[in-house]
Order: C-alpha cells, then sequence, then structure tokens
C-alpha cells in the first residue's frame, strides 16, 4: 500500500496524468487500477477524469506480479568460462535475461539452469537466480551469473563500486567528430513515456566513455565504456549527443539499411577480480555474426570509394 499526499504545484490535474508523472508506474496500469478500485482518494473511488486537489490523500493498491514458475530448458547458449562460483556466458541478441510478465521462459535464466542444475545462488529470488547483472533484450554480450551466494555477493559489491571494467560496441549513426569522449548526464525515468528512460536533472548520475573504433560514411563504430549502470545507459546517452546506435526502436526510430531488429550494441568483455580467489579475470564475447557481417561491408564500402 502506498500512500501520497499531493502538494500545491499539482492541483487541478488529472489523477491518471498525476500519477503517471510522480510514481513508477505507467498511465496504462494506473487506469487499470483506477477502474479496478485499486486506487482511492480521501478513501473514495476517482473517477478516470478526477482533477485532484490540495491535499488530497492518494492511496495505491499495487497488484503483486503474477508467480511464474521456473523452469530448465535446454537453450543453446555459448558458455565462455565456467567454474564451482561462477559462469560466464554470451547472451545472444533478443533473449530476455530472466523471466517476468510476457516472457514467462525461454530467458538466459533457464538456458543456464540447464548448464548449472542446482547450483546457483540464491540472492537473486526464484525468478532471478544467479544474476548480478543484466543486458537489454536486444543487446548482446557478456554476462555473469553467480553459482553460489558469497560468489553473487562480492560480484555486486565490486559492480556497486565500478570495479567491473565493462566494455561495449556499439555502430551509430552519424560522423562522430571527437576521437573520444565522456557523457557525464544523470537519468531517469522518462515523463513522457514511464517505459522509457531520459536524461533528467533530477536523475541518478550517470557516466558514458566512448572512443572511435572506425568511422564510415554515415556510421560510426564505438567502444564504449561506462562507469555506471543505469538502465538503457548508453543507448540513451549516445541518443542524446545526435548519434543513436543503429537498430535501436526505442530511443530512435530503429529503420536502418539493413532491416535488423534490435541495436546493433555488444557487450563485449568484462575485467575484474574473481569472486572467491581474488584473481584478476579478463574474458572477452565474440560479436554476433550479424554485426560482424555489418562492420565488413561497411569496411569493404569505405575501400571501394
Amino acid at each position: 500500500m502506498n500512500k501520497i499526499h499531493v502538494d500545491t504545484k499539482y492541483v487541478g490535474k488529472r489523477i491518471d496524468a498525476y500519477l503517471a508523472e510522480t510514481t513508477e508506474l505507467s498511465r496504462t496500469n494506473i487506469q487499470r487500477l483506477i477502474e479496478n478500485k485499486k486506487i482511492l482518494v480521501n478513501d473514495k473511488n476517482p473517477k478516470m477524469s478526477y482533477k485532484i486537489q490540495l491535499n488530497d490523500e492518494i492511496t495505491i493498491e499495487e497488484e503483486k506480479a503474477k508467480e511464474i514458475s521456473l523452469e530448465a530448458q535446454d537453450i543453446p547458449i555459448e558458455v565462455l568460462y565456467e567454474d564451482k562460483d561462477i559462469i560466464v556466458v554470451n547472451k545472444p541478441k533478443g533473449m530476455v535475461v530472466h523471466p517476468a510478465n510476457g516472457n514467462p521462459d525461454g530467458t538466459l535464466v533457464n538456458a543456464v539452469m540447464a548448464i548449472c542444475k542446482d547450483s546457483l545462488s540464491g540472492i537473486g529470488g526464484e525468478i532471478r537466480p544467479g544474476i548480478v547483472h543484466r543486458l537489454d533484450k536486444d543487446t548482446s554480450g557478456i554476462i555473469i551469473i553467480a553459482k553460489n551466494d558469497k560468489a553473487h555477493i562480492n560480484m555486486s559489491e565490486q559492480i556497486k563500486n565500478h570495479e567491473v571494467e565493462k566494455t561495449y560496441i556499439a555502430l551509430v549513426k552519424g560522423f562522430v567528430k571527437e576521437n573520444e569522449a565522456t557523457i557525464n548526464m544523470p537519468i531517469g525515468r522518462s515523463s513522457r513515456d514511464r517505459k522509457k528512460m531520459a536524461v533528467d536533472k533530477n536523475g541518478k548520475n550517470a557516466i558514458t566513455h566512448f572512443k572511435v573504433i572506425e568511422r564510415f560514411d554515415k556510421y560510426t563504430l564505438l567502444e564504449v565504456k561506462i562507469e555506471t549502470g543505469r538502465t538503457h545507459q548508453i543507448r540513451v546517452h549516445l541518443t542524446e549527443i545526435g548519434y543513436p546506435i543503429v537498430g535501436d526502436t526505442t530511443y530512435s526510430n530503429g529503420k536502418n539499411e539493413w532491416n535488423i531488429q534490435g541495436q546493433c550494441l555488444h557487450a563485449k568483455s568484462l575485467k575484474f577480480k574473481h569472486p572467491i580467489t581474488g584473481k584478476e579475470m579478463f574474458i572477452e564475447a565474440p560479436m554476433p555474426k550479424y554485426f560482424e557481417d555489418i562492420i565488413n561491408e561497411l569496411k569493404q564500402r569505405k575501400q571501394n570509394l
């Protein structure tokens, strides 16, 4: 149960618009909650068109997510490294990391469960066993999964303290003039679309470093390193400075000459300390074939100019 007291600047705003702006809920979810009488204003059911007043007390009874039964599934996945404490895999583009409503199975977790059986950290809960960090569905590349709680806690601390070096490869639209640069812009939930992130002065600190690997006609290949791990950070930052990632349908129109679905963004490597032995680890994930083919085609075009 979540209680909100309305202050002066929001007086007269429709309740669904107000809550979409000030909570993590989408406007569609809010409207559904109002219809299901899960949102009260001063202990009464409001109409959808209700305009909030000063000192209104809004109560939100959020619906619990449906429990999802988790099963091991024999899904082919490239294992880059494995020992008794961690497993490092190369996640393909299009695969969701863990089950959620709308993606009950076919996830990375389902695939890893088939490899590791019962040896996964339980810290992530039933739905996210062993998951220390994530990649977006359409971002390919390297990801670490913890096999026990001790490894999970240590890896989480390394990530929190910015001790894990994450390197990505991105193909962006446009000719990037700077050889290298740092983007330091806070990121928060978009006020226009709650499913998206945006640069927001009231958001959380977000730092992205990039350098040019190669320039092509109309495109630039970048190496990207992130200090922070905000949701969609690289995609938001590069779009904000005018260089959206090829194929990104969320932060640009996604249209591209190769008709690929999803962004050309690959988590290339991770540098970290082994969570149990303390040994320095550096692991790389080969790029997906479609990404390599695009780069090779662009290089060929460049030679033919």
